[in-house]
C-alpha cells in the first residue's frame, strides 16, 4: 500500500475530484472540490491517496483549511472503496501518513443526516471511520447538531429586556470569561480542563476575530440597568452567515435571556440581507438546542467531531 499526497498536476487533481463517493456518508461533489481548490481551502498537499501496487486508488482523504492557513484545520472528507475488506486499516494508514506530513493531527468532521443511528449501512460507515480516527489519535468525540435559519422562519422583534451595545476588547474578554463558567458546551468544558478561563477567553476572542465576520458586529448584552447579561458574536463562514458565539453569564441564566441574544444575532444578519444563517450546538446542550428550535432554526444534520485530546 502506498500513501501519497496529490501533485499539482491537473490530471492528479481531476483524479481526486472524480473519485467515486462509495457508501452512505455524504461526500463533496467534483465541482465543489474544484471550487475549494480555487479558493485555496483545499490544496494538493492536503489531498491524500491510498494506492495499491497497481496504482488503483483505494482511498481518498481531503483536508480543509482557511485560505490563509499554514496547515489544514480539519479532515473534511474520507472515503475507502467499497470492495476493500478492512476499510478502517486503510483509512488509518492514510490518516497517519497525512498527519506525519502536516506535523499535527487536524480534527475530523463527519457530516451525517439526523437519523444516522437508524440505518445499519450508515452506522457501519461511521464505525470504520471512527476506528480509523481513534487509531491515529483522534479519540475525543463530540456530537453536534447543525442548524439552519432561512428567511421563511422570520425574526422576533426586541422585547426591551436587553440592551445591546458595542464594547471594548477588554469588555469582551471579560464577558468570554464569565459565560464560560458552567457552560454546557463540551468543547468549552474540555478546554477548561487544561487551561484557565482567561487563556480560553483570549483564544476564543482571537478565533472569532479571525473568522470571515467583522469585529464591529459583536455586541454586549446588558439589562436595562447596565448589568452584563451576556454577549452576542454574529459571525460568518466562507459560505454563509453564522451565529458564531453567544452566552449568558451564570447569574442571569434561567430567565430566557438566551432567546433574546439569539434573536439579536438573527435580526442582525437578516437586516444585512442574509438568506441563510447556520449554527451548531452539542447534542447534550439541550437548552441551547431548544432556543434554536424556538427561534425557527431547523436541524439539517449532525456533525460528529473527532479530535486529539490535549496532552496526547
Amino acid at each position: 500500500m502506498r500513501f501519497r499526497a496529490a501533485t499539482a498536476d491537473l490530471a492528479d487533481l481531476d483524479r481526486a475530484a472524480a473519485y467515486p463517493a462509495d457508501g452512505p456518508v455524504a461526500a463533496l461533489s467534483a465541482g465543489r472540490i474544484r471550487e475549494e481548490l480555487c479558493a485555496h481551502r483545499f490544496r494538493p498537499e492536503w489531498i491524500w491517496f491510498a494506492e495499491d501496487a497497481q496504482g488503483e486508488v483505494l482511498a481518498r482523504a481531503l483536508w480543509w483549511g482557511r485560505a490563509d492557513s499554514e496547515r489544514p484545520v480539519a479532515l473534511d472528507c474520507l472515503q475507502v472503496r467499497a470492495h476493500v475488506p478492512d476499510p478502517a486499516a486503510v483509512a488509518a494508514g492514510l490518516l497517519a501518513a497525512g498527519h506525519a506530513a502536516f506535523g499535527n493531527r487536524p480534527l475530523y468532521n463527519i457530516s451525517l443526516p439526523g437519523g444516522r443511528r437508524t440505518g445499519p449501512e450508515l452506522v457501519a460507515a461511521v464505525d470504520w471511520r471512527r476506528e480509523a480516527a481513534y487509531r491515529t489519535g483522534l479519540t475525543r468525540e463530540i456530537e453536534r447538531l447543525r442548524y439552519e435559519w432561512t428567511t421563511s422562519a422570520g425574526t422576533a422583534g426586541p422585547t426591551g429586556r436587553l440592551v445591546f451595545r458595542e464594547g471594548t476588547d477588554e469588555e469582551f474578554l471579560d464577558a468570554f470569561v464569565r459565560v464560560s463558567h458552567g457552560s454546557l458546551d463540551l468543547a468549552t468544558q474540555n478546554e477548561l480542563r487544561t487551561r484557565d478561563a482567561e487563556q480560553l477567553a483570549r483564544e476564543d476572542f482571537a478565533f472569532y476575530r479571525d473568522c470571515p465576520g467583522e469585529r464591529s458586529w459583536w455586541r454586549l448584552a446588558e439589562l436595562r440597568d447596565g448589568t452584563l447579561a451576556g454577549l452576542a458574536v454574529p459571525s460568518a463562514t466562507p459560505y454563509h452567515r453564522n451565529v458564531g458565539y453567544l452566552g449568558v453569564v451564570p447569574e442571569q441564566r434561567g430567565r430566557g435571556l438566551i432567546d433574546e441574544i439569539l434573536a439579536e444575532i438573527t435580526r442582525f444578519h437578516a437586516a444585512q440581507g442574509a438568506q441563510r444563517i447556520t449554527a451548531t450546538t452539542d447534542t447534550v446542550n439541550t437548552p441551547m438546542a431548544a432556543a434554536f428550535d424556538r427561534a425557527g432554526y431547523e436541524v439539517t444534520g449532525i456533525r460528529l467531531v473527532l479530535e486529539e485530546p490535549p496532552g496526547a
